[in-house]
């Protein structure tokens, strides 16, 4: 799966331009409970803004400036004032684990999407990634969720696809983790009895796991 496959699009986020006013950046930010908006030039991303560098550019309700010159000052600060230009990127061919990597590994809430000459594609986001893992697990499809633990080697997933199929039951999707330097494996198949397909795994050698395998490590 790519980035530019699952990115919000143009028409799903607010974007603005270098020469908004910063009281307008702050008001949208608050009416779509927003913590920054990307700024776009003719198409292209410039930067970014975010929600406290416009509430410390903005005049602060204690000041001394009149009505008429607080007015005039409003009506001159744009966003180009504040504007940041480290904004984090990604292309739209960049791999979706990738972009989550770089996400986890840089602590960063999203990347921008952006094709070769710097225009503004769309944006990728945490929330985004979690809806990805929902759909790759299969969860919204129902079914029933198996769980095994099984060493490290070559051949597991074919082994117990084919036992799976072999009993006229449809996969749903697979997934692989590791926990402890041991390799667990989930399948959710299109079954609401799992319960003969777990025994035709157990008879191969398999080992079933659920929450009461780990519960000691947070009990």
């Amino acid at each position: 799966m790519y980035v530019g496959l699952k990115m919000l699009t143009l028409d799903q986020f607010v974007t603005i331009s270098p020469n908004t006013l910063v009281a307008d950046a702050e008001k949208l930010m608050e009416q779509n409970r927003l913590w920054m908006l990307m700024v776009v030039d003719e198409g292209k991303l410039v930067g970014y803004v975010r929600k406290e560098d416009c509430l410390e550019a903005l005049p602060s309700r204690a000041t001394t400036l009149s009505k008429h010159e607080l007015n005039y000052l409003l009506a001159k600060l744009t966003v180009e004032k504040v504007i940041r230009t480290d904004v984090p990127t990604a292309p739209p061919e960049m791999e979706i684990e990738e972009a989550a990597h770089r996400m986890y590994i840089d602590d960063i809430p999203g990347l921008a999407v952006v094709d070769p000459d710097n225009k503004l594609l769309g944006y990728i986001n945490r929330s985004v990634m979690l809806e990805l893992l929902v759909e790759e697990m299969g969860l919204v499809q129902g079914g029933s969720r198996i769980v095994f633990g099984v060493e490290d080697r070559t051949g597991v997933i074919h082994e117990v696809s084919g036992i799976i199929a072999g009993m006229g039951v449809s996969i749903i999707a697979t997934g692989t983790f590791f926990h402890n330097g041991s390799r667990i494996v989930v399948f959710r198949v299109k079954t609401d009895n799992p319960e003969p397909i777990v025994k035709a795994i157990e008879d191969k050698g398999y080992t079933i796991t659920g929450p009461e395998t780990f519960a000691s490590e947070w009990s």
